[in-house]
């Protein structure tokens, strides 16, 4: 599995890093690598609690993170 991440400086200094594979999965940080590593967490603990409820993922046997 192959999960793209965006981000981008907001207007407040802040930055907002999304993995575009799941939906909603987007976090905050003050910083661009706080914002990029809060949001890997963040997807590793969506997929976490998907496989937990006893949903398919497709491609969880590798993960990898890409800065699109």
């Amino acid at each position: 599995m192959r999960l793209t991440m965006e981000y981008e400086e907001e207007t407040d200094g802040r930055w907002l890093a999304e993995i575009m594979e799941l939906p909603g999965v987007m976090a905050y940080g003050p910083t661009q690598a706080a914002a990029m590593a809060r949001v890997k967490a963040l997807a590793l603990r969506v997929i976490a609690e998907r496989l937990e409820q006893g949903e398919h993922v497709p491609g969880v046997d590798t993960i990898s993170f890409a800065a699109a």
